[in-house]
């Protein structure tokens, strides 16, 4: 009768540690959660900075071309006259 005792016992105290252990996990995990949230949200922010800033280098880099070189130059005539297109395009689009 002792010895069933004592098993039980060492069974309880087991399972007590693994309530704990799974207690901290859970913990562990909703921290863990928390912390890829918050990066996720960093790394929204960040690629926000990282579209803005390729829109004013794509400017710079037009401006740029402006006062350039000839062949800075050619490019920049390519740039305007795709846009040009682009707002031909749009003016067909908006008459029909």
């Amino acid at each position: 009768m002792n010895k069933l005792f004592d098993i039980v016992s060492n069974l309880e105290a087991k399972l007590s540690r693994i309530l704990g252990q799974y207690t901290m996990l859970q913990q562990e995990n909703l921290k863990l959660l928390q912390q890829k949230n918050n990066l996720q949200q960093q790394l929204s922010k960040q690629q926000e900075v990282i579209d803005s800033l390729e829109k004013k280098y794509d400017s710079l880099r037009v401006a740029n071309t402006i006062v350039g070189s000839k062949e800075d130059k050619h490019a920049t005539k390519l740039k305007i006259n795709t846009l040009i297109r682009e707002i031909d395009k749009c003016i067909v689009q908006l008459s029909d």
